[in-house]
C-alpha cells in the first residue's frame, strides 16, 4: 500500500512558538470556537460552503479550511471527522481538483447504502457544518512535468481522484496525451460527464470513454462492456508507453493490474474497496494490547480493525482500505494475514494497518 505524502506543515510563527508551552490545545480550540468555529491552535478544521448534484446518487461539497490546512496535490485523499448522532465517525474522500484560486476543497460523495457518513454528506449535511480535517494523502499524483503518454481508468468513485489529475493537466493545456476509460453501470450514475467531454472537444490531446456496464451506449464516446484485452485494444492501442493510473473497486483494479502491469510504461492503482481474496482462516485467537494490558479473544479472517471495534474498541481509522495510515499500529509478536493479497506475515516485529491485516495467530498489539 501506499505510503502517506503530506506537504511541508506551515511553521508556527515566533510568538507561536514562544507560548506554546503554555498553552493547553484543547482548552485554547474550545475558547477560540466561541469567537469563530474554524478557530483552532493547531487542528485544521473546514466549514461546508456550497454543495451541488454531481450524479443521480452523489454530490459534490465544498469545504473552506481554516489557516492549519496545509495544501495538496491532485490525485490525493483527505480525513473528514464527522459528528453523527453523538458519535464522531472519520470517512476518507478523494479531493476533485487540484488547488483552487478560492482556497476551497471540493468532494464528490456518493450515498452508500449503509454507508453512515456518506448519507450524511449527501442528504443531511448542512451549509456551515465544521469538520475535522486530515491533512492530504497519497501517492498518485502526477509528475512535476507531465510527459508522454497516461492512461486514466476509473470505475464507479474511482473516478473522484483521477478527475483533479485531469483538470490539473487541463490546467497546464494537457501537456501529455491523456485517455480517460470510465466506467458506470448506468449513465445517470456518471458524474462530471458534461465537463469531460467539453474537455475533449477543447483539447485534441484529451480522449474520453463512458463505459456502461448495464445499459446500451448511445453517444459517440459512449461504449458497452467490462474491461478486458478487447475493450483496451479498442480504445486505447499501442499500450507500451502509456502511464496507467486507476481507482475503482478492488476487483476492478485487480483485473486491470492483471491486463496492464507487464506490458505498460508504469502502473499506479488505489482501490477503495479490498478486492476479493479468499480467506479460509478459522477459530479464535487472543490479541493482547500492550498498553492497556487487555487481552482479547477475536476470530481469524477478520480485519483487526473490525474486530477490536466488535469488543467495544474505537481505534483511530480513516479510509478502512490500507491507504490513510490512519489505523496503523506497531506488533511485537504473532503472524497477520495481508487480506488484500491473502499473504501470511511471520514477522515478529512490525508495523501494520489494522484495517487490511487479520490475526492468524495470537498476537501483540501497541495499544
Amino acid at each position: 500500500m501506499n505510503a502517506q505524502i503530506r506537504p511541508p506543515a506551515r511553521r508556527p510563527g515566533p510568538l507561536k512558538r514562544l507560548i506554546r508551552p503554555l498553552i493547553k490545545p484543547d482548552v485554547f480550540d474550545f475558547w477560540a470556537s466561541r469567537l469563530h468555529r474554524t478557530w483552532t491552535w493547531e487542528r485544521p478544521l473546514a466549514r461546508l460552503v456550497a454543495r451541488e448534484a454531481a450524479s443521480a446518487d452523489a454530490v459534490t461539497l465544498l469545504f473552506k479550511p481554516n489557516h492549519h490546512w496545509a495544501g495538496h496535490r491532485a490525485g490525493q485523499h483527505v480525513n473528514l471527522g464527522i459528528e453523527i448522532d453523538g458519535v464522531r465517525l472519520t470517512r476518507s474522500y478523494s479531493l476533485t481538483a487540484p488547488p483552487r484560486a478560492d482556497g476551497l476543497l471540493p468532494i464528490t460523495v456518493k450515498a452508500i447504502e449503509g454507508g453512515k457518513v456518506s448519507r450524511h454528506l449527501c442528504h443531511d449535511a448542512r451549509m456551515g457544518d465544521i469538520v475535522d480535517l486530515g491533512q492530504a494523502f497519497g501517492e498518485m499524483t502526477l509528475p512535476a512535468s507531465p510527459r508522454g503518454a497516461f492512461l486514466l481508468l476509473a470505475a464507479g468513485s474511482g473516478i473522484t481522484p483521477l478527475m483533479a489529475l485531469v483538470r490539473d493537466l487541463a490546467g497546464q493545456g494537457m501537456p501529455a496525451d491523456t485517455t480517460l476509460l470510465y466506467w458506470v453501470r448506468r449513465r445517470g450514475e456518471a458524474c462530471f460527464v458534461d465537463e469531460l467531454r467539453a474537455l475533449a472537444a477543447a483539447h485534441p490531446r484529451f480522449r474520453f470513454r463512458l463505459l456502461l456496464t448495464r445499459e446500451a451506449a448511445q453517444a459517440a464516446d459512449e461504449a458497452e462492456g467490462r474491461i478486458d484485452d478487447v475493450l483496451l485494444d479498442t480504445h486505447v492501442g499501442d499500450l507500451s508507453a502509456r502511464q496507467v493510473m486507476a481507482c475503482g473497486p478492488g476487483g476492478f483494479v485487480e483485473t486491470a493490474r492483471s491486463l496492464l502491469a507487464s506490458r505498460v510504461a508504469t502502473f499506479q492503482a488505489e482501490s477503495f474497496t479490498a478486492p476479493p481474496v479468499l480467506v479460509v482462516d478459522e477459530g479464535e485467537v487472543d490479541i493482547r494490547l500492550q498498553r492497556s494490558g487487555r487481552t482479547l479473544r477475536v476470530p481469524r479472517g477478520e480485519s483487526l480493525l473490525v474486530a477490536l471495534e466488535q469488543q467495544g474498541l474505537k481505534p483511530p481509522s480513516g479510509c478502512r482500505m490500507g491507504i490513510c495510515n490512519t489505523c496503523a499500529c506497531g506488533k511485537s509478536s504473532g503472524s497477520t494475514r495481508h487480506l488484500p493479497s491473502g499473504e501470511l506475515l511471520h514477522e515478529p516485529t512490525q508495523a501494520l494497518k489494522l484495517c487490511i491485516h487479520s490475526a492468524a495467530t495470537d498476537l501483540e498489539l501497541d495499544l
